[in-house]
């Protein structure tokens, strides 16, 4: 298996500038801009810019890496700290409250799953992953039904994302996502 070697920390600054910048572009629903706009945003050069993102392919499955990631270690956080019914409860109303505020984010993104297919949904997984680990612990602890499986939860959750990203529903979305914890409770 071929590692990445870690960069020296001055390049480790500029990618992070990168990225910041770059999720602050998207963050404003800007995804018709010049790709050099990010280095300058960034206070880099362009050379600095294509040297860690050949394209804005890469960059934006980069940005969307860090966004997973960071939703990756919230749940195993809340599964480490609540009960499963509660963890996954927490988590998905967070899902929907990150999608909610970061609306030009995750336009930005579904526009790009779109072109570029698998290359984001791996990404997906790993979230995935996390739910069903939830579900898992909820099953063992005889709180959560056996019967759904983490990937129905997540079309679910997608629905309601896509949802309230697409209109100004997001109290509603609450709802819908309580509905969904009462569903999934075993009685």
């Amino acid at each position: 298996m071929n590692t990445p070697k870690p960069l020296r920390a001055d390049a480790q600054r500029n990618r992070d500038a990168l990225l910041r910048a770059a999720r602050e572009i998207f963050a404003q629903e800007q995804t018709d801009f010049p790709f050099e706009d990010v280095a300058r945003r960034a206070g880099v050069g362009a050379g600095t810019l294509y040297r860690h993102f050949p394209n804005r392919d890469a960059l934006i499955a980069a940005v969307f890496e860090g966004e997973v990631a960071a939703l990756r270690d919230r749940a195993q956080h809340l599964l480490e700290t609540n009960p499963p019914d509660e963890a996954l409860a927490a988590f998905l109303r967070e899902m929907v409250d990150h999608m909610y505020s970061q609306r030009g984010l995750a336009r930005t993104f579904f526009a790009a799953s779109e072109i570029a297919g698998g290359d984001l949904s791996d990404q997906g997984r790993v979230l995935e992953e996390a739910v069903t680990a939830m579900l898992g612990r909820g099953v063992e602890q005889a709180v959560l039904r056996d019967d759904i499986s983490a990937g129905s939860l997540m079309l679910a959750l997608h629905g309601i994302g896509f949802a309230s990203v697409h209109s100004e529903g997001r109290v509603e979305a609450d709802g819908v996502v309580r509905l969904m914890i009462d569903g999934l409770r075993r009685r």
